[in-house]
């Protein structure tokens, strides 16, 4: 009997590892439906929730993340890495795989380095302009590397073969057309026909800053009828933002969710989207043609964030507002701005399609599927339909 294909992935921390994961996951098995593929991450992030909701198996290890801000803790690094690397030998083991990769983030370097001291091949996507710490080491280890990006190669060792694949997307988001869906999306969402939807949406887990701002311009805007804010909160922040707008009277012009389980549905109603810019959004904005007004997080590593928003804003799809400016005031002033102008949201629509990178993500998930089953030695079936 033929050995099933075996695939361990590893993501986790936050959603911009995680969602390329689970849509390599979705490729993988559009190609090989009896694909046996489990992720790998800590019991800290998002992956707890997202991996076992998307039907994948989670197996955790004992890992810290890549980060300065631990203070004296960071020296236990190299401990809990080897620790969490033999972890994920016997998982790799255990699952009988053929072939492991690292998405990105703290739980994907021990996935490399388990699959190293397993003899087995590896590959790691950096999903950044400018690689993180965890696939700076990891591609020591292997020198199959795959890009979101250009710019994310350019800080790798000399040893990896970098190769440009684009940013793995779900189903949903591959397919989007946001024009012929943009009418029952907002049927769905109870958004009438005459109202523009600003998104407020500070990436996986909610952004302080964003949420802060977004509520503060809910309560200016509260008396408008031609406009409805959508301020994803993430769980944190959800009951004191919603309290806010409560006791403020601007719930008549701004809802707070904590998650945007539709994100698809979500972008299509929308008119514009004031964001962080991981690397996933950007492509997903790219991918899509959403407008948007991008806040780079100020802290992330190498201020990767900035790097990602500068694929939008130099085509003209983005318009980017530093951090530490964004405020009720001045969101209301660039997003009214822009919500008052829509032959330059129409334009910003579509230059990520005039500088030809709207279709790059697309099939960027089977195109990553299809270096993973080279790697792992598997068949390639005959070509099945992408996403779109």
């Amino acid at each position: 009997m033929e050995t099933p294909l075996s695939v361990v992935i590893g993501a986790g921390g936050t959603g911009g590892h995680i969602y390329p994961g689970l849509a390599l996951a979705e490729a993988l098995r559009r190609r090989v439906p009896d694909a046996v593929i489990s992720f790998v991450g800590t019991e800290r992030g998002l992956e707890t929730r997202l991996i076992p909701g998307a039907g994948h198996r989670l197996h955790t290890v004992d890992m810290i993340p890549f980060d300065r801000s631990l203070g004296a803790k960071r020296f236990t690094l190299p401990a809990a890495l080897l620790k969490s690397a033999g972890q994920c030998r016997a998982i790799l083991r255990e699952q009988r795989a053929q072939v492991a990769v690292g998405m990105g983030g703290y739980p994907s370097a021990p996935v490399i380095l388990g699959a190293r001291l397993a003899g087995l091949p590896s590959l790691i996507h950096e999903s950044n302009a400018v690689p993180g710490r965890a696939n700076a080491f990891a591609a020591r280890l292997t020198p199959h590397v795959a890009l979101a990006f250009a710019a994310g190669g350019t800080r790798l060792p000399a040893s990896s073969r970098p190769e440009l694949v684009g940013m793995p997307l779900s189903g949903p988001l591959a397919s989007l057309d946001r024009e012929a869906q943009r009418a029952e999306a907002r049927r769905a969402l109870g958004i009438p026909a005459h109202t523009r939807l600003l998104l407020v949406n500070g990436g996986s887990l909610g952004a302080a800053r964003l949420t802060e701002a977004a509520v503060g311009l809910a309560e200016h805007w509260r008396d408008r009828t031609d406009v409805r804010l959508l301020i994803k909160t993430g769980p944190a922040a959800l009951d004191a933002a919603r309290a806010r707008l409560r006791a403020t009277g601007a719930d008549r012009v701004a809802d707070a969710v904590p998650y945007l389980d539709h994100i698809d549905q979500t972008y299509a109603a929308a008119d514009l989207v004031i964001c962080r810019a991981g690397s996933a959004t950007v492509a997903e904005l790219a991918t899509i043609g959403l407008p948007a007004v991008l806040v780079p997080y100020p802290h992330a590593p190498g201020d990767h964030q900035t790097h990602n928003a500068r694929t939008l804003t130099e085509i003209g799809a983005g318009v980017l507002l530093r951090d530490e400016d964004t405020t009720a005031a001045s969101l209301g002033a660039l997003a009214g701005s822009l919500l008052d102008d829509p032959r330059r949201l129409g334009a910003m629509a579509r230059a990520a399609g005039a500088a030809g990178i709207d279709t790059h993500h697309r099939d960027a998930a089977d195109r990553l599927a299809l270096k993973v089953l080279r790697l792992a030695g598997h068949p390639l079936p005959v070509p099945v339909p992408t996403a779109l």
